[in-house]
């Protein structure tokens, strides 16, 4: 979902400026949050955490567009964006990361989907095995990310 479109968007509840709230926030459609905000967040759809706002939380979203400060770690099922004067401390997982310029992210990013889990080596590439099996080199092969032999090239 496009920036203009979340700012455009109904907005079903807002925490202001001179707002501080704890606890575990769950909802459907659309929160803005100014104010200061420390806990969880729960949703299938859209946060935006506006210019003035200070969160301290876990976040589970299906969007999310940060132009304030944000410390925590965020699960977006479908995107995370981060304007100009946005700060983000700490880990994300999406498919879809924009960061605009001027803006702050510190921690680890991850993009891979579910079906990504397993790289996929190139037929050809492998190394030749002796054995039963002399058309092992012709063969697709999956590795996981953890695999410990370096000697395959993953693409």
């Amino acid at each position: 979902m496009a920036r203009e479109s979340l700012d455009k968007d109904v907005i079903k509840a807002f925490l202001g400026n001179d707002t501080e709230f704890k606890g575990v926030l769950t909802f459907d459609g659309t929160v803005r949050i100014d104010g200061v905000f420390e806990g969880e967040v729960i949703t299938n759809d859209n946060l935006i955490i506006g210019e003035s706002a200070k969160i301290r939380a876990e976040v589970k979203v299906g969007t999310i567009l940060i132009q304030g400060y944000m410390e925590g770690d965020i699960i977006a099922s479908r995107k995370i964006q981060i304007a100009s004067k946005g700060r983000l401390i700490g880990n994300i997982v999406t498919p879809a990361l924009l960061i605009e310029d001027g803006a702050v992210l510190e921690g680890a990013v991850s993009m891979l989907k579910k079906d990504d889990a397993k790289l996929k080596v190139l037929p050809g590439k492998t190394k030749k095995t002796s054995g039963a099996n002399s058309n092992a080199a012709s063969e697709t092969q999956e590795l996981s990310p953890e695999a410990e032999d370096s000697s395959a090239t993953a693409v």
